[in-house]
């Protein structure tokens, strides 16, 4: 794989997160529309002044949302996660590998937050400088030596660094929203039935359930924007890692170990689990080609074999 600078890594980073601004609302505009298009009746009004007058509610809504969900996504994190704050004084050697690794590359240094698990994971979150932190599972701490520690801190520097994070987190605000919509339309199917017949002969059931499967059409296609993020940015941290420990050989051999346990129980949202270092979530298909085809992390195996070649 080809190493990308650090520049040029922020620079597209930078572009993505404002893609990903415009590309939602677009999104969810276009699904507005279909909405209009697909369950107009015989006699109701042009769907095209519809959608001219929704445009400016679906905007301000978004724009609500997005605000709503930037200011609260650290307390929502730390909940989703079951992260809290690592006690200073009883950690010194975690804070001593976060404090030198950010002095070498001159960052402000993150908060650092521990999972009470013994399984072995952890994960970078942050939008600023104000917010950044890093996560460690008691398991990680605990089990790796000093060099593997190392190296996965700094590539979750390195995500920050990056601001991998920051994309990262934008992405699941709005891939929240079309969840949130699917689950109404969905609800509002099981709870509406048949439905009374209307006027133009459609039942209330068949409309929802055209607005079930727009929802889920748009619902897919933020998913496709989200993966087209998610998998590089773990190769590209790793490298990341590699290059600022100066030790390959340290975190493929905790990619290793990390793999064989990285099962997080708290963990139960797929969007939040796309910021550990490897899936912190069972999977749920039988298939493998399934889970590669959605897979929001690239294969440990090709990770690990990737690294080696620094050494």
């Amino acid at each position: 794989m080809k190493y990308v600078g650090l520049d040029s890594q922020i620079r597209r980073n930078n572009f993505n997160s404002v893609l990903l601004l415009i590309a939602f609302p677009v999104l969810l505009l276009g699904m507005g529309y279909a909405l209009l298009y697909f369950t107009r009746g015989e006699h109701q009004e042009d769907p095209n002044q519809l959608f001219l007058q929704i445009i400016p509610v679906v905007l301000a809504a978004v724009g609500i949302w997005f605000l709503i969900a930037w200011a609260g996504h650290a307390a929502f994190i730390r909940m989703a996660t079951g992260s809290k704050p690592l006690d200073r004084i009883e950690n010194k050697r975690v804070y001593n590998l976060v404090e030198n690794l950010c002095i070498s590359q001159g960052m402000t240094m993150p908060k650092v937050y521990i999972i009470e698990d013994d399984s072995l994971n952890a994960f970078a979150s942050g939008i600023s400088k104000r917010s950044y932190s890093v996560s460690l599972s008691r398991g990680i701490i605990n089990k790796l030596d000093d060099e593997e520690l190392e190296a996965v801190i700094a590539h979750e520097l390195t995500h920050i660094k990056n601001k991998d994070v920051r994309l990262l987190i934008i992405s699941i605000i709005f891939v929240g929203i079309f969840a949130f919509l699917a689950e109404l339309a969905f609800r509002s199917l099981r709870f509406a039935g048949s439905g009374k017949k209307k006027s133009d002969g459609k039942g209330s059931g068949g409309i929802i359930l055209i607005a079930i499967v727009i929802t889920a059409i748009f619902y897919f296609l933020s998913i496709l924007l989200r993966f087209g993020i998610s998998r590089r940015r773990e190769y590209l941290a790793d490298a990341g890692a590699a290059d600022m420990t100066k030790r390959p050989y340290a975190l493929a051999n905790a990619l290793r170990k990390i793999s064989n346990d990285p099962l997080i129980e708290a963990v139960e949202s797929r969007d939040v689990a796309q910021l550990f270092i490897d899936n912190p979530k069972p999977s749920t298909h039988r298939s493998a080609s399934w889970d590669n085809l959605f897979a929001t992390h690239p294969p440990v195996e090709k990770r690990i074999e990737l690294l080696e070649q620094f050494v």
